[in-house]
């Protein structure tokens, strides 16, 4: 009997009934074991239908809306959804279709509408590509496009969506030699030194993965350790550490570096890609805020929203709905009050955050700058290779967006800033 890929695709539902049913993150179920007991390439097929069927859920939802009279129970039209997405993209109509008919039929409070999900998916498959490619590219919900729209404007949103829609290819920050990386991977080097890697397949089994020749980190989350310039011999704070990127980032540059997270899970993934790569860096398992010293720099890559990875983590705009945005806010401030009395008087701090909101950004630097009288921005510190000037911002600091770099398959949005102590 031909595999069905039922175990992945099934799967795959479960993972969208918790997304959009009970408010849970992708990431959170991974790390939970949701999937740790499907063999591995279902494990990664049933991840990527998940993702795929969330980044075109707009679409998958105006074309079956034209088939069903009323929606039906959220584990039957999450199905639906993923068999439409399947169908509109080039999958076998009839391998979809049966597997998706299974996958309602066994279930034990709607095998009854197996009927309705074979009638519904085959029309799907009749029309269903074709009106796919004629939609527009899906949008965020309204709770987050209507702050994007008023910050950047309808027509930067529209590029944006575009960004989301296309997804994230995977980037690489090499040890030491980024055109040996893109030499050995097969990779194109970025003009900010990143290596990226188009149609990338698992990371693991990758060359110079083993031996610690670099690490998985967005080109756009490379950037504040390489505008903060940390210099052999400097001693660094990184503050949220996790999952260490930055960390191996400043060890790879000669600094002495005190790595700070306050969940020991994610410290341990720290201390193992630390141990892969052959860096060293002092590991503290405890609240950023309680951390106590004096830095040459202190790096802080602060929590927030995390809205500036939806192109890589398509599920955060749909679980969850801006209400705690307001907490991690005031969090951030308070980290960068705590993050400032770690500063040698003549050192720096660059703050980060991995956001599209300027309250997380640009709102917070202003806010800063009148707290601290010894505080100033320093935008000449932001002149590096790769970066456009015109990414800077008035308070002096730096905004990335999903739709720079359209051309090369665009980055994570992110805000940066350069404080200097005295002088």
């Amino acid at each position: 009997m031909a595999d069905t890929g039922l175990p992945a695709r099934r799967s795959a539902v479960y993972l969208l009934d918790q997304i959009l049913g009970e408010g849970r993150l992708m990431s959170e179920l991974l790390t939970a074991g949701t999937l740790d007991k499907l063999e591995p390439e279902d494990r990664a097929r049933a991840a990527r239908l998940a993702q795929d069927t969330l980044r075109g859920l707009e679409r998958a939802d105006r074309i079956l809306q034209k088939h069903l009279s009323k929606y039906p129970p959220l584990t039957v039209r999450n199905a639906l959804r993923v068999g439409a997405f399947e169908l509109c993209t080039g999958t076998a109509a009839h391998g979809v279709v049966n597997a998706m008919v299974e996958l309602v039929s066994r279930h034990k409070h709607y095998s009854h509408l197996k009927g309705l999900t074979n009638a519904v998916l085959r029309k799907v498959a009749a029309d269903g590509p074709t009106a796919w490619d004629a939609l527009r590219p899906p949008r965020l919900p309204k709770w987050l496009r209507g702050p994007l729209v008023e910050a950047w404007g309808a027509d930067a949103m529209a590029r944006m969506d575009i960004a989301h829609f296309a997804g994230a290819p995977l980037d690489l920050t090499a040890k030491s030699d980024a055109p040996a990386v893109a030499a050995l991977t097969g990779g194109t080097l970025l003009p900010t030194g990143s290596v990226r890697i188009a149609n990338a397949g698992q990371v693991s089994a990758m060359p110079g993965f083993s031996d610690g020749t670099w690490w998985v980190q967005d080109a756009a989350a490379a950037l504040p350790v390489r505008i903060l310039a940390p210099q052999p011999g400097e001693t660094v704070l990184d503050l949220c550490a996790a999952p260490g990127g930055k960390t191996m980032q400043l060890a790879a540059a000669g600094a002495v570096v005190t790595a700070v997270d306050d969940s020991s899970v994610r410290m341990g993934r720290v201390e193992e890609n630390l141990a892969r790569t052959g860096l060293k860096a002092k590991t503290l398992v405890q609240d950023a805020q309680i951390t106590t010293g004096t830095f040459d720099a202190v790096l802080l890559d602060a929590p927030c929203s995390a809205t500036g990875t939806i192109r890589r983590h398509p599920d955060l705009p749909h679980a969850k709905d801006g209400s705690e945005f307001g907490d991690l806010i005031a969090m951030q401030a308070d980290l960068i009050d705590h993050a400032w009395g770690c500063v040698k008087p003549g050192g720096r701090l660059v703050f980060c955050t991995c956001s599209l909101l300027p309250d997380e950004g640009e709102v917070q630097i202003d806010d800063a700058l009148e707290r601290h009288a010894d505080m100033r921005t320093d935008a000449d510190a932001l002149e590096i290779p790769g970066v456009d000037p015109a990414w800077g911002t008035s308070e002096g600091g730096l905004r990335l967006r999903p739709d720079y770099w359209s051309d090369l398959g665009g980055m994570d949005g992110f805000y940066i800033a350069v404080l200097r102590k005295g002088g």
